[in-house]
């Protein structure tokens, strides 16, 4: 990672350290779709370290591991044979900016774990990206909300945007979602990610205004 990128780590562990005591209170129920301290925005601004790897489809590659009955390397034609969903979510970016109504098309985790089984033990999972990135959620969660996706808005992924295959979790902040996607991995323990170790928080509930540890 080069210096303009360490600079722009250390500039966001800064503000994480500056906001770490910064909370407001969570909206009633059901009577606001935009969480406090965000702004609606209709372009997708593109976030990330730097680094945008570029993955030819017959490199790419999911490893699936940890506590699981049938740890799985899939490939490309792997990933696409497994079933197909399609969901519109809104989008929360803790850089303050929320995207509404994106069309997501990819893999619904719960069938990541119908594929793998996971053991009774495994509570937690951790994503990494080609990138370097990680990032942390419970278990629960994941099989809840999380989505491993390739296309939005009817076209493939983009690179910039995590392409071509990242991770959407529309219930906690987008760091949660680990672009250019390379492994997941069910822990008993949780671990927490690149962010996460930096000062932000491990829950990241934009209802609650959740940035920072």
């Amino acid at each position: 990672m080069d210096e303009r990128n360490e600079k722009l780590i250390k500039g966001k562990e800064r503000i994480a350290q500056a906001g770490h005591s910064r909370k407001g209170p969570a909206p009633a129920a059901g009577k606001l779709r935009l969480p406090p301290g965000q702004h609606e925005v209709k372009n997708w601004p593109v976030l990330d370290l730097g680094i945008q790897p570029d993955i030819p489809l017959d490199k790419w590659s999911l490893n699936i591991e940890g506590l699981v009955e049938n740890p799985k390397l899939l490939t490309w034609q792997d990933f696409l044979a497994l079933p197909q969903v399609e969901r519109t979510a809104d989008f929360h970016c803790v850089t303050t900016w929320s995207r509404f109504d994106n069309h997501w098309q990819g893999v619904a985790f719960e069938a990541i774990c119908d594929l793998v089984k996971p053991k009774p033990e495994a509570k937690f999972v951790l994503f990494t990206g080609f990138d370097g990135y990680s990032t942390n959620l419970p278990l629960d969660l994941a099989r809840e909300d999380a989505m491993i996706v390739h296309h939005w808005e009817g076209q493939p992924l983009e690179r910039e945007h995590g392409g071509p295959v990242r991770v959407v979790v529309s219930k906690v902040y987008a760091w949660k979602g680990a672009k250019w996607v390379k492994d997941i991995i069910f822990l008993g323990e949780d671990n927490p990610g690149f962010w996460e170790v930096r000062g932000y928080s491990n829950t990241a509930d934009p209802w609650t205004d959740d940035r920072f540890s």
